[in-house]
């Protein structure tokens, strides 16, 4: 077939999609390093109470980041879906797409929090002895805390997959750079006040969710988006 005939002319470089590509690249690079960097501030303030605690809290983000894995998996399928529809200029597709999305990303993580607060204690079995009672304890609190808001990570992934798509990957940085900053200073806040202790840590997560939502949709109703005007990428 003609149309898929390879040729020598088209084997060339264009310097523009390059410096794209490494643009995205590069953002996207940063955005994992803060969340890893973030990940282990957190990991050395928990290791201060405790083997029985850093026990806990292994298991528990296992469960945990099971529990959401769909949802983040959803997100980055939502990304491909705006930037299709991003280079198509198909503006009221991405509209429509951005309510369905979250929709389906709320109800999902709904039935997960539902089954993780029901069934915390239980699957932290599957990782630790019955016999360890404190453990167990103690990742269940973790689990009941963060199960409750899980669509504040679940929005959190669409705003991510959402700003990709639209060739804006440095609101994701900023996004990410909001949710791991607040999580971090919170728990370190909290974490020694007597009253407070442990859930000064837990509720640092969740609260960093919410307000990386909050200020995602604020980006996005400030600046005005490609899919509200000609669908095209930022260069």
């Amino acid at each position: 077939m003609p149309l898929l005939r390879l040729e020598r002319r088209h084997c060339k470089v264009s310097r523009g999609e390059l410096g794209r590509i490494m643009n995205y690249s590069l953002l996207t690079c940063v955005q994992q390093s803060v969340m890893n960097f973030g990940i282990l501030m957190v990991q050395g303030l928990v290791n201060s109470f405790g083997v029985n605690v850093m026990a806990a809290f292994a298991a528990a983000v296992k469960i945990d980041a099971f529990a959401y894995l769909p949802v983040q998996d959803f997100g980055n399928a939502f990304s491909t879906f705006v930037a299709q529809n991003t280079g198509a200029q198909k503006a009221e597709r991405i509209r429509k797409g951005i309510r369905s999305a979250l929709w389906v990303s709320v109800g999902f993580c709904l039935v997960s929090s539902l089954l993780v607060c029901l069934f915390a204690a239980p699957l932290m079995g599957l990782f630790v002895e019955p016999g360890e009672t404190e453990i167990i304890a103690v990742g269940v609190e973790y689990l009941r805390i963060e199960g409750m808001c899980y669509c504040g990570i679940g929005i959190l992934f669409l705003l991510y997959g959402l700003f990709r798509g639209l060739g804006r990957p440095g609101v994701s940085v900023v996004l990410t750079v909001v949710s791991l900053g607040t999580r971090v200073a919170l728990a370190y806040l909290l974490a020694p006040i007597p009253a407070v202790g442990l859930k000064g840590i837990w509720w640092a997560v969740p609260i960093g969710w919410v307000l990386a939502d909050l200020a995602g949709l604020v980006l996005y109703r400030r600046k005005p988006l490609p899919a509200e005007t000609a669908c095209a990428p930022e260069g």
